[in-house]
């Protein structure tokens, strides 16, 4: 006599298998620093797992205190920690969670870093400058960290300041995302990178938009101060589309807006991978001929955008999720430097 097997029956146990990523990834821990939890919750909602317990404290003297509430023996774990807010004590954070893993017996850490800290200082452009980017990459590798995920290095030569792997995603892919959805007349604009560093940059995302692209160049007196502007291109009568990898002051990106309005551009739009906007940016974007400045959320933006209506923000937890993903599955990384993962 055949048993049967009722319809509600089937949907319980389906219903009680565990999802796809928990049986392909058991041996995972996602851990979150004090400078953007939002993101790290929202990486490991995408990966459907819990955040790893720790807590992490000051004592009296302001010395960091990290306690791991789990066990990580044998496990991947993946700390995730971005270079904003009070960068140093935040840093130190990260080492000290990176330490604390690796004495606990993890088999490996890597350090998810969305804005990697002191990456402008990346070279020694005057005599005695320290090139810090160095030291960070240094101390990052002797507190035990085994690979490193960022996203837009200054320079991407920092990758070679380290002697483990480092995987330096792009925010092109949701850029462009961003541009085609939201600007109408985007297959007329014109992008212009604000100085000659991003000229590499902002020519990579011109040829995926099939438009022109255009340059100023400018000289600094001091640093976050910019003395003169050249623009070298043809902006009249067009969208202009100003891209950088980072606005700190915004003096830069407000005074190219200017320049732009003045060669004749329509609107100005500004997107930036890293909105660190700090002094008086929120005053001066607010006063700019800008009619929106992008960022992405590698460093937390709920209260700028709170200061100023023009900022808006890309959502890019899904491509480090997904960098996570193919990382601890010992896949290739290779297809998000190209594409949005949906």
């Amino acid at each position: 006599m055949k048993s049967t097997i009722t319809l509600e029956e089937v949907v319980n146990t389906l219903d009680n298998l565990p999802s796809p990523l928990a049986t392909r990834m058991p041996n995972i821990k996602v851990f979150s620093g004090s400078s953007h939890q939002d993101l790290a919750q929202k990486i490991v909602d995408r990966l459907g797992i819990d955040l790893g317990k720790v807590v992490t404290k000051k004592f009296s003297n302001m010395e960091t205190c990290v306690e791991i509430g789990e066990s990580v023996r044998g496990e991947d774990v993946y700390i995730v920690q971005s270079g904003s807010g009070e960068i140093n004590d935040n840093l130190m954070e990260l080492l000290i969670m990176i330490n604390a893993c690796k004495i606990a017996s993890a088999s490996r850490v890597t350090a998810v870093i969305p804005c990697f800290p002191y990456a402008r200082q990346d070279k020694k452009d005057k005599s005695r400058a320290p090139i810090t980017a160095k030291l960070v990459a240094n101390i990052l590798s002797v507190s035990g960290a085994d690979h490193i995920i960022t996203m837009d290095l200054h320079a991407s030569q920092i990758q070679g300041f380290f002697d483990i792997p480092v995987d330096n995603l792009f925010a092109e892919p949701a850029v462009l995302k961003w541009i085609k959805e939201n600007i109408p007349d985007w297959k007329t604009s014109i992008v212009v990178s604000p100085d000659a560093g991003g000229a590499k940059r902002v020519t990579s995302i011109a040829d995926r938009l099939n438009v022109e692209f255009a340059l100023i160049h400018k000289e600094r007196k001091k640093a976050n101060e910019v003395a003169s502007m050249v623009l070298v291109g043809d902006v009249k009568d067009r969208i202009a589309i100003l891209v950088d990898d980072m606005a700190d002051t915004c003096g830069t990106i407000c005074h190219a807006a200017e320049k732009l309005i003045e060669a004749g551009a329509i609107k100005v739009y500004a997107i930036l991978t890293h909105g660190i906007f700090s002094g008086p940016a929120i005053s001066r974007i607010n006063n700019a001929c800008l009619e929106a400045v992008v960022v992405t959320n590698t460093i937390p933006q709920e209260r700028h955008m709170q200061d100023c209506p023009k900022i808006q923000c890309i959502d890019v937890s899904m491509m480090l999720a997904e960098a996570v993903r193919r990382t601890h599955n010992g896949e290739s990384v290779s297809y998000l430097f190209s594409n949005v993962p949906y």
